[in-house]
Order: C-alpha cells, then sequence, then structure tokens
C-alpha cells in the first residue's frame, strides 16, 4: 500500500521546552487517521509542522512521496496536502464561488512554482469545476451567497470543498466537529465519507471519539510529545498508557 504522509523521527522544541520526540507515524493512502491525546500532547504542533507553518529540528516529512521537510509552506499543496482549520479561514466579504476561485489560483501558483512552465487554466473552466464541486457535495445553493451570511456548519463544509477542490488527495482537518450541532456533524460526517470514497485520505485531530469512530481507521495517540499507542480506537483505548494519559482530561479514551 503506497504511503500518503510519513513522519519520521520528528523533533520539535520551543525556547528549551521539548514539544515533540522522535516521533514516527504513517499514513498509507486510504486509511485516514485520527491524531488524539489530551491538550497540549502536541498535535497542534504535528499539524504545524506538516503544512509547513513551523520547522523542523530533527526527522523528515514525506507527503505522497515527496519530501517536503524544507519546503516552503506555499509549494505544499503541490503535492497534494491541504489543511482546514478549527476556526475556518475563509473570507468573510467575498461568496461562496470567490472563495473556491481564490483556492484554485493559490493551487496554480503553487504547481507554477513546483512545474515550470506552468500554463493556466481560464477562469471559465475554474468556475464551471467550483460550481460543479458545490454542486456533487449538495452545497450548490450556497454558490453565489456571500460566506459571512451562511450558518457555521456549512462554512466548514465550504472549506472542505475548497481544498479538494484545490487538488488535495491528503486533507488535515483541525476539530472539524468543533462548535457544530448534531445536524451538522452529522452533514460533515457523511460529507468527508463521500471523499473518502472517493479516494481523499483524512488527517484529523478531534477530541470527539464518537467522530473519531466514525470516519478514522487508525489512531495515533500522543502524549507530551510522544507516541504512546497506534491501533484501531476499539483497541487504544484500552491501553493503559492511554488511559494514563487521559486523567484527569475532560475527553474519553
Amino acid at each position: 500500500m503506497s504511503t500518503a504522509l510519513e513522519i519520521s523521527a520528528l523533533s520539535k522544541s520551543f525556547a528549551g521546552v521539548q514539544a515533540i520526540r522522535d516521533l514516527s507515524f504513517t499514513v498509507p493512502k486510504g486509511v485516514s487517521t485520527a491524531l488524539i491525546g489530551p491538550n497540549g500532547a502536541g498535535k497542534t504542533t504535528v499539524f504545524n509542522m506538516v503544512s509547513g507553518v513551523y520547522g523542523v529540528d530533527a526527522g523528515r516529512i514525506t507527503v505522497n512521496g515527496v519530501d517536503v521537510t524544507r519546503m516552503p509552506s506555499r509549494k505544499r499543496i503541490g503535492t497534494g496536502v491541504a489543511r482546514s482549520f478549527q476556526n475556518v479561514r475563509l473570507m468573510p466579504h467575498l461568496s461562496v464561488l470567490e472563495n473556491l476561485l481564490v483556492g484554485q489560483h493559490v493551487r496554480a501558483s503553487s504547481l507554477a512554482a513546483l512545474f515550470t512552465p506552468y500554463r493556466l487554466i481560464p477562469n471559465h473552466r475554474w468556475k464551471r469545476e467550483a460550481r460543479a464541486a458545490l454542486e456533487e457535495s449538495g452545497l450548490g445553493r450556497w454558490a453565489d451567497e456571500t460566506v459571512s451570511a451562511l450558518p457555521y456548519g456549512v462554512r466548514k463544509r465550504i472549506d472542505l470543498v475548497r481544498a479538494t477542490l484545490a487538488g488535495a488527495s491528503l486533507l488535515m482537518l483541525d476539530e472539524p466537529a468543533a462548535g457544530l450541532n448534531p445536524s451538522e456533524t452529522n452533514a460533515l460526517r457523511d460529507h468527508l465519507k463521500d471523499l473518502m470514497a472517493k479516494g481523499t485520505t483524512l488527517l484529523v485531530v478531534e477530541h470527539d471519539m464518537h467522530f473519531v469512530d466514525s470516519i478514522c481507521q487508525n489512531v495515533v495517540v500522543l502524549n507530551f510529545g510522544e507516541k504512546i499507542a497506534e491501533g484501531p480506537l476499539s483497541r487504544v483505548r484500552q491501553d493503559p498508557k492511554v488511559r494514563e494519559a487521559y486523567i484527569g482530561s475532560d475527553g474519553e479514551a
């Protein structure tokens, strides 16, 4: 099975404090994976290193067979990785369609940096593809609406469409279910399952273990920047080290 993401002996410290220590794990293509652990375990730090927000002190990050360890963040989308943040980062004053077009432009610019010369796709084709992606996701009626007027759950799903339309085969989701009501959570779950059925691989940071169990086949558990367990959720939640790590936390392991 080919690999979507490979983390090898990754380490990161801040002001002498070790945030991530010698971390290694692999996300095979088609095997959606959750990164879980108590608050402060290092989950967001890992996301920031994979997406290029933080540099690494040691180790290697490979996305779809490409070493991105020292690659600038703006170029990494050209390797097929995209990140969706907990706080939706759409442009509120633009329409849904305009936000998707911005995402396509970013991808074109990233590809141009990796593979030159690069011929830009005509704008009318981008619009056609964006509208088709919205319709396919059940969001077509929102295409011309201003983002600021949309319900929060719809905005989260628009953010997913933007990432996948930009060519992401590995989608990193930072607490995707946070702030959603049950109906919005179910809609998001269905959307993600549809993406997975079409070949998208997910790497998810999420505190809702019921949500994790419904979309992820594998779980990596961090505590104090180190991996303490890995495997299906049903197995790792019985691990004594995992149970100990969650004592006093507000989540269930």
